[in-house]
């Protein structure tokens, strides 16, 4: 009987040594949303002009292809990026 509950052990024991843990897949990552950009996305693919008649947070900044802009990161800023066809290309925060 010994014998017998000592063969289920070592059997045991060896099938468990042989499992390999899952790999876990990292949660995707979502930027945070500070500046509320999440708001604005509507924006993207319209003309620049529309911004015109529209009021942003203080700070906000519209942002044309060849402008220079602080490199400063302030997650609670709103960025506004338009391109040469002068279409908002891109809404976010930083």
């Amino acid at each position: 009987m010994n014998a017998k509950i000592l063969c289920l052990g070592l059997t045991a024991a060896t099938l468990l040594a042989a499992c390999e843990p899952m790999p876990v897949e990292p949660a995707p990552v979502t930027p945070p949303d500070d500046c509320r950009a999440s708001a604005y996305q509507g924006l993207v693919g319209q003309q620049v002009s529309v911004l015109a008649a529209m009021t942003f947070p203080i700070g906000t900044r519209q942002i044309g292809p060849n402008d220079a802009v602080t490199s400063d990161f302030r997650p609670d800023r709103l960025n506004i990026e338009y391109g040469a066809t002068n279409r908002i290309e891109k809404v976010s925060c930083y």
